[in-house]
């Protein structure tokens, strides 16, 4: 595949050597080559699958018509402040340790003391010769109090929103550069931030440097009070209240016959899925009616990000930078309102949850183009990094995201068909109907491995779960994930002669399904990205389909470790997480060593 850099800026573009071993600074080789601009707008809890999309009108005239929707992109965990790591670290959460959004196992301090804050993508990106702008929501836990110790690194220019009040949308706190505080109550937060994006657009303009500028709106998150203190383990203590988006008064009565789409796994007669969500009851009539209010108020929420859109579009134009500048949209996580009978929320591993927008528009990018390639967020570092024509750090777990035509139609063949999610913790369910119960609705054991598995024929997700239950489903012809084709009480098992997928017995898809995702809960660099290459050194199984030959039916069923859990922690406790290595397959004999 050739070098991205040279694609999109021609032959004798300058490439950047990125000096990892001492963080020297990037130098270009040829200073007098014009280097793109990016601008990254993350949303927050965005969905893909209620179709959130449709409601953004700018968005689909300057995005999606006019770029590259990659509609199988995914988060590797489905909470805000560890995807977000997870995307400006370019590494799966069990190898940032960053797992929830506050400490002990996560938020802001949690990214600090792991040694973040001076390795991540601002950091690099400065390194490289380009200035950094960032407003709005960086982690949860950034807070009144430890925001300057230290100050997050790497940004010519910052105005961050800070907890408690990150999640207020009437009553926000920035903290700009290296100022005090500065609380807005009673504005629009969404309406401060294009007025911060704006200015920092105009800053960025002025200067000599290419940019990259990040825009991060809290919509359509919940609206938050977050209060001192964090959720106990027992969970009988909640230190939040979520309530339904708050709207910019000029959209709040927008939508009005808009409410949740009834797929097949909304609010469904029979419940379905494992531990938890399968004991949750079916929704009355006053819930969904509550839910579909707080759908519209999602929707609603997302017009002032859909105007911001509108408005850089112009201002690109204005600049005659349009050309020149990458836009990227996406989401830290998905959502999910009422499927399988949950309350708003995120938190699982269902499509909804994982699944998330991502649209890229720029030089050399397609325009009205859909793409299937298999993308996470991991991959979102290293792209940046070749978007702009720098070398990869070494120790990804994730590979750049193809943008051209000629090597996104490579990727259909060439390009690994796997995601790795995970989670460690709570279901939490939000919105002002939960608050109606006599204790708040936090969900323990929601500490699970998942693998999403996407290729020529197949299109399937398996988890195990911190009680060591499973699932297994096959979206092809289950798209709604409403039948776990390992669960005991539907007359499914795994060692059932009887059950079959994919032409195959079960027993023996299953079993190639655990070891991948054996490797993949553990994976560091390369084998996250070639996670087939550790069970297969020789390299001869690349996919699914290789790695049902028969040859390897004992490896699988018989020798191969197999994903389990030792108990259920609400963080990253290794001597919970069970096996840890693969078992490598070589010449037809078991490998006795550990990779």
């Amino acid at each position: 595949m050739k070098t991205l850099s040279l694609a999109l800026l021609g032959a004798g573009a300058a490439l950047l050597s990125l000096a990892l071993a001492d963080q020297r600074p990037l130098q270009l080789k040829h200073d007098n080559v014009k280097r793109p601009n990016i601008v990254f707008i993350l949303t927050d809890d965005q969905d893909l699958h209620l179709q959130s999309l449709d409601y953004q009108p700018f968005l689909q005239k300057h995005l999606i018509d006019r770029g590259t929707f990659f509609r199988r992109h995914y988060c590797t965990i489905a909470i805000c402040c560890p995807s977000r790591v997870s995307l400006w670290t370019g590494k799966a959460a069990h190898n940032t340790n960053v797992t929830d959004v506050s400490p002990p196992y996560g938020g802001y301090p949690k990214f600090v003391s792991q040694g973040l804050n001076e390795d991540y993508l601002p950091v690099w990106l400065q390194a490289a010769g380009y200035n950094t702008y960032y407003t709005g929501k960086l982690f949860n836990s950034h807070n009144l109090e430890n925001y300057a110790s230290p100050y997050p690194a790497g940004f010519t220019g910052s105005d961050f929103l800070l907890d408690p009040h990150t999640y207020e949308y009437l009553n926000s706190t920035w903290q700009r550069n290296r100022e005090q505080p500065i609380s807005r109550e009673g504005e629009y937060s969404t309406d401060i931030l294009a007025e911060k994006a704006f200015g920092f657009l105009d800053d960025a303009v002025s200067e000599d440097n290419p940019f990259v500028l990040t825009i991060a709106p809290i919509a359509p998150h919940s609206n938050a009070k977050i209060s001192e203190g964090n959720v106990s383990e027992e969970g009988g203590k909640h230190s939040f209240q979520m309530t339904a988006p708050i709207p910019a008064e000029r959209h709040r009565n927008l939508f009005q016959d808009a409410h949740i789409p009834r797929t097949e796994n909304f609010n469904p007669e029979k419940a379905s899925s494992v531990s938890w969500i399968r004991s949750l009851p079916r929704q009355d009539e006053e819930n969904v009616a509550y839910n579909d209010h707080f759908y519209r108020s999602r929707l609603r929420a997302l017009q002032a990000v859909d105007e911001i859109i509108d408005g850089l579009i112009s201002r690109l134009e204005e600049y005659d930078i349009l050309q020149d500048t990458y836009i990227i949209y996406t989401s830290d996580n998905g959502y999910h309102i009422g499927q399988h009978r949950l309350q708003p929320g995120k938190e699982c591993s269902f499509e909804e949850d994982i699944n998330v927008p991502l649209i890229i528009r720029g030089p050399g990018v397609p325009e009205g183009e859909v793409a299937d390639v298999v993308t996470s967020h991991t991959d979102l570092a290293p792209t940046f990094l070749k978007l702009l024509g720098v070398e990869p750090k070494e120790d990804f777990d994730g590979v750049a995201i193809p943008i051209t035509r000629a090597s996104i139609d490579q990727a259909k063949t060439g390009r690994h068909e796997h995601v790795n999610v995970e989670f460690w913790g709570y279901g939490i369910e939000e919105g002002d109907y939960v608050l109606k119960k006599p204790d708040f609705a936090l969900h323990a054991n929601n500490t699970y491995k998942a693998l999403r598995l996407i290729g020529r024929g197949y299109n399937i997700h398996y988890s195990v779960w911190c009680n060591n239950e499973h699932e297994l489903y096959n979206l092809e012809d289950d798209p709604y994930q409403m039948n776990n084709l390992l669960d005991p009480s539907e007359g499914h098992a795994s060692d059932s002669s009887s059950s079959s997928l994919l032409g195959f017995p079960l027993l023996k898809v299953a079993a190639r399904l655990d070891a991948l995702l054996l490797v993949l809960k553990s994976c560091k660099r390369d084998e996250c990205i070639h996670p087939w290459r550790v069970l297969h050194p020789a390299g001869n199984v690349n996919t699914l389909w290789d790695a049902l030959d028969s040859v390897f039916d004992q490896f699988y069923v018989e020798e191969q470790a197999k994903v389990e859990f030792s108990r259920c922690e609400p963080g990253y406790i290794l001597d919970a997480e069970g096996p840890k290595q693969a078992l490598m397959y070589r010449d037809g004999l078991r490998w006795s060593e550990w990779v």
